[in-house]
């Protein structure tokens, strides 16, 4: 019998999957409201469609945080190793195609996305099967965390003139 924390890992696929979705859509539903783009996708630039899978994937692992602790191991490291595999992911893929390919396709683009998340979610599942992991990783990878949160949020607002930061469509930078 599989384990049950598979489940709650192969659901999380699917609400991090919506969840990110609909974030590509919710600054412009809100007005471009500024706070938002904490969260939110402001543009179409690649670093913005990162946040994607960082903020769903942290309310996924709160809310089912308790759940999951029950019978596994290492939760924070699992949802730290997740949240940076997704990206990664997403990165390495999208390049390679693009470049391969000299073109660009959302469906394409679209499955990146579920890839990465798939990845992200299976490696969480493996880690959190593990043997306990040494205390200081925890730290590390809260730490981690925080980093990865801070980066995007001062990105948004103050994102490096290169072309991973620039809207494809606009040529603009960060917050509009």
């Amino acid at each position: 019998m599989k384990h049950p924390t598979l489940k709650w890992e192969l659901i999380g696929i699917a609400v991090i999957f919506l969840l990110g979705s609909a974030l590509h859509f919710t600054f412009e539903w809100s007005g471009e409201w500024t706070p938002v783009g904490i969260i939110a996708a402001v543009n179409e630039s690649v670093f913005e469609h990162l946040k994607l899978t960082f903020w769903p994937t942290i309310l996924y692992a709160a809310v089912t945080c308790k759940l999951l602790r029950k019978g596994t191991n290492n939760f924070i490291v699992a949802k730290t190793a997740a949240v940076y595999i997704m990206p990664l992911t997403i990165i390495v893929l999208f390049y390679a195609y693009t470049t391969l390919t000299g073109i660009e396709n959302v469906f394409i683009d679209i499955f990146i996305f579920f890839v990465a998340v798939a990845c992200g979610q299976l490696i969480s599942y493996r880690i959190l099967l593990t043997e306990p992991l040494p205390e200081w990783l925890k730290l590390f990878s809260l730490a981690f965390l925080v980093i990865l949160a801070l980066t995007y949020g001062l990105f948004t607002f103050y994102p490096p003139h290169i072309p991973f930061f620039m809207d494809s469509v606009t040529g603009t930078y960060g917050i509009p």
